[in-house]
């Protein structure tokens, strides 16, 4: 998630803009982790103390959150389930919250897992460092199990558009899953940014798990009275002053539209399968990376479901180890 208004006018002279495109293999088998593993933390919302463990599931489980605290219940990861979508994704069932679930859901797709119980003892997930780094060495620490059971893609078969103002998010077909990302803030360190990524495995966590959420020192007050980032500080998101940053450096020149492609990633995770297509936002938000999730699975004759034959895969979870840790300052 991110914390700052973006906008349709640019500084002057300040225009940043990066692109880069990256390729990786698909899986052709669900993955589960190996072995529990677990984290402390505070919400980045709720300011709330919470526990968290990840939990190995059955094929065809899903990734599923348990409330600990609430006897077990459970509430899947699926669209169906969305409840807001400001600042960040919360999920709902039966009055029961699940909230800021998009760093975890992004970390799950960039590292491969399909199916997983996450168990927590409060309603919003550990903010930890304010990106998916931390989640993503969980899952290392834990290992990765292949399934017998094939992997689902969902594959898209037609174009669909969506836009509100001058925010658009769309999706077209294509053979791989890939996403490209345009911000446009008015900072003088982002101004507008543009992020290409080919996503199936491993580029994931070399270029996206880093990437920190951020927000500015000017909006704090704002926030804090509406009930928003109570557990947010220097540890775990990147702060903006009104020309600068408070605690740089940063671990990417462009780490702010790298974060929004973690939060897309993460939000398009509540398709309950990795999708083969082009995915292009442009000031999109969680609003409507979550409106995209609703009128893909609303429309049937968008997407097919489809399989990967078995082959020869090259590791990526122990070989990136050392990769995403480099992407820290």
């Amino acid at each position: 998630m991110a914390f700052l208004p973006q906008t349709v006018l640019l500084l002057r002279g300040v225009i940043y803009s990066f692109i880069r495109t990256y390729t990786i293999p698909f899986l052709p088998r669900e993955q589960t982790v190996r072995s529990a593993v677990e984290c402390v933390g505070i919400g980045l919302h709720s300011g709330a103390p919470v526990s968290l463990r990840i939990l190995p599931a059955s094929p065809g489980t899903g990734i599923v959150f348990r409330r600990t605290d609430l006897e077990g219940f459970e509430i899947e990861a699926v669209s169906r389930n969305v409840a807001r979508v400001s600042y960040a994704t919360s999920l709902m069932k039966k009055g029961v919250l699940i909230s800021t679930t998009e760093h975890l859901l992004s970390a799950f797709i960039g590292t491969g897992i399909d199916n997983a119980v996450v168990e927590l003892d409060n309603l919003e997930l550990p903010i930890l460092d304010g990106s998916a780094r931390p989640f993503v060495e969980m899952i290392q620490k834990a290992g990765v199990r292949k399934q017998r059971r094939p992997r689902k893609y969902l594959k898209i078969c037609r174009e669909l558009e969506l836009r509100d103002g001058n925010k658009f998010i769309a999706v077209y077909p294509a053979d791989s899953y890939s996403v490209s990302y345009s911000i446009n803030f008015p900072h003088p360190l982002i101004g507008k940014e543009t992020f290409r990524v080919e996503l199936s495995n491993g580029s994931y966590l070399r270029n996206i798990a880093a990437a920190r959420t951020f927000g500015s020192r000017q909006d704090e007050r704002a926030m804090r009275d509406m009930g928003l980032i109570r557990g947010a500080s220097r540890e775990n998101c990147i702060v903006l002053t009104r020309d600068g940053i408070e605690n740089g450096p940063l671990r990417f020149a462009d780490e702010f539209v790298r974060h929004k492609v973690l939060d897309l990633v993460g939000d398009l995770a509540l398709l309950g399968k990795q999708i083969l297509g082009n995915v292009v936002a442009d000031r999109a938000g969680h609003a409507m990376h979550t409106a995209l999730v609703s009128r893909i699975l609303r429309d049937k004759t968008l997407w097919e479901e489809v399989t990967h034959p078995e082959r020869e895969e090259a590791p990526y979870l122990e070989g990136d180890r050392q990769t995403a840790a480099r992407s820290s300052a």
